[in-house]
């Protein structure tokens, strides 16, 4: 058995999933690590200050006993005490501190210890006091540690001699940590199940935000799997303000994008398909029909077939303008001169037909908008004129500005359009009751609608009351400051304008 590179086998049996691991339980394992990390570290932090003070206090108790030792070991002749034994008897005659046991050893020997009750035996350590007795007399006081059979003991030990007696004694006080740390055992033991306590809390409350952050996601990913090529409507509700949230606007957004290519997509295919179906029938029954040996008939077959494939290219180059008018990109905004931009169509427009062309109402403006694509619609617009009317009939092209809305039009004086056909000729492959006989793929004010959308705007016909139609793109204008853009030697061979605002559309 082989496996692919998509993780399929050969052998008939699925390839096994992957564990995973969701976002929420990474994102809670992260937390819980942390804070258990921050919780240790505190805990060891408190342990070492907690230790830390525990043996400065010790220490600051051995110190203050030792100094007071001192003190009653310099006063002694004026207080009586004449040898050893007087003077460590005086001293353990005073209070001592109840976590302190008080010793004097005399010639290295335990003498007196501080009565009962007391927190340990010193004197029953034999290494402890193995170790007093072998001081020198002339040890330096200080704080000296030693482990015992009741835990560590830091004990100091001051010696003491008096003038013309042969004897020396040592005052030792002593303290062992047991007690201290059995405490800092118990407050770390309680600090670890609060730790504990607050961690479990953490990680409910935890999972509960995560779960509350992450909806977005999952809804995401249930739309995911809702979508289809057939079904893009889809979307994900949007609530909060956070950065999933955001990210749920991205998506749904790009869905809106992808709704629309694929809208586009499949419009170009069903039109296409649709379109083309015909002329193909068309020209495979006359190849199949046509008589080789017949010249007349294959110049006639011919002369068809080319036609027929003419049709189809300006079906396709309609078809993909179409597709491309929804494109972010089709329009590129640059500043034009819309009096130039309506002299230079009506030049071009003028071979379409034997018609009387003018520019009946000109616009001394510069606005933002697509010279090519604006070129592209107005002719579109001359071309539809032209097709619908007859020789010596007036086709006008005017433009204005009213308010923030810039207005472009083309009239004729032809026969109009039926009331009944007013929106249907706006739609794709969509034509008048009074076309029949002209060509035309009932693309043309389609493409023209595209254009003005994707300028903003919208393309709407007006029926004056005289014969005819009026054709009007209605796009917003944003003046551009510095005038015209430089076409002063083209306006001198312009044809006359007249001052006239075409009908119905006077501001």
């Amino acid at each position: 058995m082989t496996t692919d590179r998509g993780g399929r086998r050969d052998g008939g049996g699925e390839a096994p999933r992957r564990l995973t691991i969701g976002v929420r339980e990474r994102i809670l394992a992260t937390v819980l690590l942390l804070a258990a990390l921050g919780m240790t570290v505190a805990g060891v932090a408190f342990a070492l200050v907690e230790q830390r003070q525990l043996l400065d206090h010790l220490d600051s108790e051995l110190t203050a006993e030792a100094s007071s030792f001192e003190r009653l070991a310099a006063e002694a002749p004026g207080r009586g005490l004449t040898d050893v034994g007087t003077i460590l008897q005086a001293a353990l005659q005073r209070p001592a501190q109840a976590d302190i046991v008080i010793m004097g050893m005399i010639d290295g020997k335990p003498k007196l210890v501080t009565p009962d009750p007391r927190p340990f035996a010193i004197e029953n350590e034999r290494a402890l006091m193995a170790r007093l007795a072998a001081l020198p007399a002339s040890e330096p006081t200080r704080i000296r540690e030693m482990v015992t059979s009741f835990g560590i003991v830091r004990y100091v030990a001051v010696q003491v001699r008096v003038a013309g007696r042969p004897e020396h004694g040592t005052f030792v006080a002593a303290a062992s940590l047991a007690p201290g740390s059995a405490r800092l055992a118990a407050s770390t033991r309680e600090y670890a199940l609060v730790s504990a306590g607050a961690l479990v809390l953490v990680g409910v409350g935890g999972w509960v935000v995560a779960g509350r952050l992450l909806r977005p996601l999952r809804l995401l990913r249930t739309a995911a799997r809702r979508i289809t090529h057939e079904d893009l409507a889809a979307r994900i509700p949007v609530t909060g303000h956070d950065d999933v949230t955001d990210l749920t606007r991205t998506v749904n957004a790009m869905l809106d994008r992808l709704e629309a290519a694929f809208d586009t997509q499949q419009q170009f295919l069903d039109d296409a398909g649709h379109e083309l179906r015909t002329p193909l029938t068309i020209v495979r029954g006359h190849l199949e029909l046509l008589d080789a040996a017949d010249p007349a008939d294959v110049t006639s077959v011919r002369a068809l077939v080319m036609d027929e494939l003419d049709r189809m290219a300006r079906l396709v180059t309609d078809l993909i303008l179409l597709a491309q008018s929804r494109r972010p990109d089709f329009v590129r905004l640059a500043p034009v001169d819309l009096d130039r931009l309506l002299h230079s169509v009506l030049g071009k427009a003028s071979a379409l037909a034997d018609r009387h062309w003018l520019v009946e109402s000109a616009i001394d403006a510069v606005a933002m908008a697509d010279e090519q694509r604006l070129t592209q619609a107005i002719l579109q617009l001359a071309d539809n004129a032209a097709r619908h009317t007859e020789p010596g009939d007036v086709i006008a092209l005017g433009g204005a500005v009213v308010g923030e809305r810039l207005l472009l039009w083309v009239r004729d004086t032809g026969p109009g359009v039926a009331p009944q056909d007013a929106e249907r000729i706006f739609e794709r492959f969509g034509r008048a009751s009074t076309t029949r006989g002209r060509e035309g793929s009932g693309l043309g004010l389609s493409i023209v609608t595209g254009i003005a959308a994707a300028h903003g705007g919208r393309v709407s016909l007006r029926q004056p009351s005289a014969p005819g139609a009026c054709f009007t793109l209605e796009l917003p204008f944003v003046r551009v400051a510095g005038g015209a853009t430089g076409a002063s030697d083209e306006r001198s061979t312009r044809v006359p304008v007249r001052a006239t605002v075409g009908p119905g559309l006077r501001p």
